[in-house]
């Protein structure tokens, strides 16, 4: 908003002219969804311990230690989410698809992670949206955004077909990291869409699902959003005709550096938010805040084509959800659980280990596979 209302104006005050410039809306927005998030904390935070008043916040399926912990107030995301929309909308170029897109899932996924919310502290419970409508939901929400916003109907290559066929914006070709993109980029066609749901809703649901202990979610969040930043800046920056894509030969996607403008807000907001996550945590994210950043950092593996990468990146809230299936498949195989409990964090809990070791292990782990998905930038 600020870069098409202000920008115009360059030729009179020339200081302005440092809007044209992606590095510059980027650390301002990032600095801006910090400042936000900071500034509010207080005033929320007090306002959700008003309207919250009586309800726990804690969700059945974890240990007894965490009973601690009631009375904390949730929805937390909330903060996050506001800071990152106000952010990325006041910096970012809004004449950018790719930008509306990311916004749009963010804020779709942010809504039913709200309406789950809602419930739960409505009916003093920790039963929330029933798991298959917030499914159905999120698929509906995916879907909406790609053929609304990412897709061209004016070009069907199968009549036949028409809602797999319609021209894509996003390439559907699958690239493999450390594998340059001229020796094997496969076409997925159809087949893209479905794999695109995957990998959104499923990276929604792996951060939902490590959004279990204070902090724990938010740190590789930050992580996640400060890499795509960087694999979304690349893809899309030209300089004096050198294209840093070609360079590293990787897929050059057009107008993808604004999406780094997007990532810059996340990892500001995150950070605001940490201050007042961090162990022991004054508020917690909630459905509202983890669907919404998993939603968000899923559709950014989308759109920059770092879609195998993401599976590395987010190797913290695989894990996660991974331990999941393998404690429910072993327990329904031989009636024995597999871990202590899942998700696997709660099982390192009931181990013995200190509640902040664990939170700092799991942000560890997730710097060292950011810089591994990096690296594979080079490596190609």
């Amino acid at each position: 908003m600020l870069y098409h209302l202000l920008y115009p104006l360059a030729g009179k005050f020339t200081v302005l002219n440092v809007l044209r410039y992606p590095s510059f809306r980027i650390v301002a927005a990032g600095l801006t969804a910090l400042l936000i998030g900071l500034l509010l904390g207080p005033t929320f935070i007090e306002r959700m311990r008003r309207l919250q008043y009586g309800a726990s916040n804690v969700r059945e399926d974890t240990p007894d230690s965490h009973l601690e912990k009631a009375g904390t107030p949730s929805m937390g995301g909330a903060l996050i989410l506001f800071s990152l929309a106000v952010a990325t909308l006041l910096f970012a170029n809004l004449q950018n698809r790719l930008v509306w897109s990311v916004v749009a899932v963010t804020l779709g996924f942010g809504a039913i992670g709200f309406t789950d919310d809602y419930l739960k502290i409505a009916r003093k419970n920790s039963k929330g949206l029933a798991g298959r409508r917030k499914l159905l939901f999120q698929l509906l929400v995916v879907l909406a955004v790609y053929y609304g916003l990412l897709t061209d109907w004016a070009f069907r290559l199968e009549p036949r077909f028409p809602f797999l066929s319609v021209g894509s914006f996003v390439d559907l070709h699958l690239t493999l990291p450390f594998v340059p993109t001229r020796y094997f980029e496969p076409s997925l066609g159809w087949a893209y869409v479905p794999f695109m749901l995957l990998v959104i809703v499923g990276t929604s649901n792996a951060v939902n699902l490590t959004d279990g202990l204070d902090g724990l979610a938010i740190g590789p969040s930050i992580v996640s959003s400060m890499t795509f930043l960087v694999l979304s800046y690349v893809a899309g920056t030209t300089i004096a005709g050198f294209s840093l894509a070609a360079y590293l030969r990787i897929p050059q996607i057009p107008g993808a550096e604004e999406l780094a403008v997007y990532c810059a807000a996340m990892a500001g907001a995150g950070v605001a938010f940490l201050w007042y996550n961090t162990y022991p945590a004054s508020v917690f994210m909630g459905d509202v805040g983890a669907l919404a950043i998993g939603g968000g950092l899923g559709t950014m593996a989308v759109l920059t084509k770092n879609e195998v990468v993401s599976a590395i990146l987010h190797g913290v809230f695989l894990a996660e959800t991974v331990s999941v299936i393998l404690q429910v498949g072993h327990f329904k195989t031989t009636g024995r659980r597999l871990f202590k409990m899942a998700p696997i964090h709660h099982h390192f809990e009931l181990k013995g280990w200190a509640e902040p070791k664990i939170i700092v292990r799991f942000w560890i782990i997730s710097i060292m596979l950011a810089l591994v998905a990096l690296m594979s930038l080079k490596l190609r």
